[in-house]
């Protein structure tokens, strides 16, 4: 693993997730909600629908399941770094930490993930 100084700030934030069922309610109650106003708007939604279904999966290990849901309950968060509001940089800092948090878990997420969240975007 690279030093601290070799790191994304998104990467630091996303390695101090642990597992929090309060994150956990948080994303259950809201993710699709947020993620269903947002899908076409921004390029990572595939990957947090996919970490989604990863983080939900009862085969994932707990300390995945923290990085996931405390990296989706970021993205869920009317609160951010870059409000999502601001047009062209509001998703810059979800993104960072969804991208952070793929590749945290990158050998937890399956194909069957994947798939599912496929599925998802083909849904009419």
């Amino acid at each position: 693993m690279n030093k601290d100084g070799d790191k994304l700030p998104a990467e630091l934030v996303v390695e101090n997730f642990e597992y929090s069922q309060k994150n956990e309610q948080r994303v259950k109650k809201s993710f699709w909600s947020k993620t269903r106003k947002a899908a076409g708007k921004i390029p990572f939604t595939k990957d947090a629908v996919a970490m989604y279904y990863c983080a939900i999966d009862a085969k994932t290990p707990l300390w995945a399941k923290g990085i996931a849901f405390g990296a989706l309950a970021y993205f869920i968060s009317p609160i951010d770094a870059i409000p999502d509001a601001l047009i062209g940089l509001g998703f810059t800092d979800d993104a960072a930490v969804i991208a952070a948090g793929i590749r945290a878990i990158a050998g937890q997420v399956k194909e069957e993930h994947k798939q599912k969240a496929e599925d998802f975007f083909e849904q009419p």
